[in-house]
């Protein structure tokens, strides 16, 4: 019986054996990596034009997000005087609604006829911009009834500034909390206003009258259409805002766009760069340069949006003064690639200009973990550590240590990407599960979200750029191996027999996600031929891995199975119910790098 055994289990080892080789064997035969991943960037190249066309703002009926009525370009400044504006509130219940306001000098606010917000004072105009939203200093409530609702305001500028802002509180919030119903907002349901009037237009707005907030003028009490008021120095009447028109960054998608300034649309760029080293085509660092012009070049007419238009939310925007890292260092990536990699281009005095505020940004700008050297954020709540943050900033971190001439400086660098690798894990790093958790909020601790699977991705990326860098020598260098280690083993657990990992890692009735499944590919791929892993046990690991993301990439270059971008939630459900989108950039630049890592382990395994 034991001799029977013995030899079940030798013709058992011999299969396995004799699989593994058959995958390795048939990787090596079929379509290079590096051939699945040249179609994505074709595709890329294709359909980018870096190019903006010119449209009319786009009029959202839901009062969902920053709305403004700007006095000031629709009547003139420079002299002291009074404006009102006109909208409808339609709300579907009964409802206490929270408006958070900003704005110039005197300013009254009324709702259905009531007195609901009063501030007077010769003041500026405070709006700070937060990560993801507009801070305001001041808010009101209103009670709105079910159906349509009017709000009034009246609005006075001492001649300098002359715009109201008002927005809800940040929507990000509902994701984690109950959703709110957010009322529309608009002119549709106004009594004799055309509905060509209602596209242009959220506002009406009448002006400009002698100043004084407390001279009560006609409009106040009586909103009459077709008629004229005694204003300033003519009769007025109501008419629009002056409607701008805004350039728009060409054939984007809400998931997928390609050259919109972020993270993922910066990191397709990078890995465009190095797609296009591996290869020796020129076409795709072209790309890549495409793209850190289009951006840099065009700073100025983003600028003049966002600034002059007031237009915070209009293509590019997050490239002036953002306080996100999704929106500073993560797609300053290729631009300092480029530094480093190509001297005297066209440009470049643009290029280090705005690298050397990035790297600034990266020392001093962005918060971090109070007592730890870890980014965090104010978003959910404030000092959230998102392992997110691992990605959006450790690999800039390296990226500015290696551009450095500066041996201390780029020491510096250095030291606080390993660092923070290791204090984002006292974090995140859930030591149970030997799995990362989204994000932990650090005024509950105790609390644990979800591992979701791109996030986990975005954990490993990060070690693996710091151990590219890092000095072996260093005294971090083998704490943060033995993390890498111990979390690619860990991972190994829950790959599926297709080769994908599952949206939520540990749970199998989650969809199958390629973006996930391409960095943990490319993160193992690295460590294999770094020799960071044990060639044996991983290799095969990989293959499969990459089987599974090369079955989501068509001819065309198409990609499928994304994950859409995801706010941290405590709820499972939430990450098991995502959307999944074709060609969703998050997955794009994945898929490009982990074909690059595999065929450049596949090439060193031939030697």
């Amino acid at each position: 019986m034991i001799v029977m055994m013995k030899k079940y289990f030798s013709i058992l080892l011999f299969a396995l054996l004799a699989a593994g080789s058959v995958t390795a064997q048939s990787l090596n035969e079929g379509p290079r990596p590096v051939d699945e991943i040249k179609k994505i960037g074709d595709k890329l190249i294709r359909e980018t034009p870096f190019a903006y066309r010119l449209i009319l703002p786009a009029r959202n009926q839901r009062f969902n997000n920053l709305c403004f009525v700007d006095f000031g370009r629709a009547f003139g400044k420079g002299k002291p005087a009074v404006g009102y504006a006109y909208t409808q509130l339609t709300a579907q219940k009964d409802t206490l609604f929270t408006i958070e306001i900003a704005h110039n000098d005197d300013c009254r606010v009324w709702c259905n006829g009531k007195l609901v917000y009063e501030k007077n004072g010769n003041k500026d105009i405070a709006i700070t911009r937060d990560e993801r939203s507009m801070a305001m200093p001041d808010s009101f409530k209103i009670q709105l009834r079910k159906g349509n609702n009017d709000l009034l305001i009246k609005s006075s500028t001492s001649g300098k500034e002359w715009c109201v802002f008002l927005q809800p509180p940040s929507e990000h919030d509902a994701v984690i909390n109950t959703p709110q119903v957010y009322p529309e907002i608009g002119l549709k349901n106004v009594k004799n206003v055309d509905a060509s009037v209602a596209s242009l237009s959220t506002w009406l707005i009448c002006g400009p009258f002698e100043p004084g907030i407390t001279t009560a003028h006609e409009p106040e009490n009586d909103i009459r259409f077709g008629a004229m008021y005694p204003g300033l120095s003519e009769a007025v009447t109501w008419t629009i805002p002056k409607t701008e028109v805004l350039g728009d960054v060409i054939g984007a998608k809400a998931w997928g766009t390609t050259y919109q300034w972020n993270y993922h649309n910066g990191g397709v760029a990078w890995a465009m760069a190095q797609l296009s080293e591996l290869t020796g085509e020129t076409k795709y660092n072209r790309y890549a340069n495409d793209f850190c012009d289009f951006q840099m070049m065009g700073m100025p007419f983003v600028d003049y949006q966002v600034n002059k238009l007031r237009a915070y939310n209009s293509a590019n925007a997050m490239v002036i003064d953002s306080r996100l890292l999704d929106f500073t260092l993560a797609p300053s990536m290729p631009l300092i690639y480029r530094l480093r990699k190509e001297k005297d281009f066209k440009n470049e005095a643009i290029y280090k200009s705005y690298i050397d505020k990035m790297m600034e940004y990266a020392r001093s700008g962005q918060i971090r973990s109070p007592g730890y050297t870890n980014y965090t954020r104010t978003t959910p709540e404030v000092y959230t550590v998102w392992v997110d943050d691992m990605f959006m900033g450790i690999p800039f971190l390296i990226q500015a240590g290696l551009y450095s001439s500066d041996p201390a400086r780029r020491k510096l660098f250095f030291d606080d990407a390993a660092s923070q690798v290791l204090d984002f894990t006292k974090h995140v790093y859930d030591k149970d599960a030997r799995l990362f958790m989204h994000a932990n909020y650090s005024n509950r601790p105790s609390v644990k979200l979800p591992y979701w699977s791109r996030a986990n991705g975005w954990a490993i990326w990060a070690m693996t750029e710091v151990l590219m860098a890092l000095p072996e020598n260093h005294p971090k260098y083998k704490p943060i191996l033995n993390l890498y280690r111990e979390f690619a083993n860990s991972l190994v657990r829950y790959q599926s027999p297709e080769g994908f990992w599952h949206n939520v890692i540990t749970r199998n009735d989650s969809p199958v996600e390629t973006s996930g499944t391409a960095i943990f590919t490319m993160a193992m791929a690295r460590g294999v031929r770094m020799g960071w892993l044990d060639k044996k046990k991983f290799t095969p690991v990989v293959e499969k891995g990459w089987k599974a993301v090369a079955s989501e990439i068509d001819d065309d270059g198409t990609v499928h199975k994304i994950c859409v971008g995801t706010m941290c939630s405590e709820d499972e459900n939430y990450y098991m119910n995502r959307p999944f989108y074709d060609d969703d950039t998050h997955g794009s630049f994945a898929v490009i790098f982990a074909g690059i890592e595999v065929q450049k382990m596949l090439d060193q395994q031939k030697k």
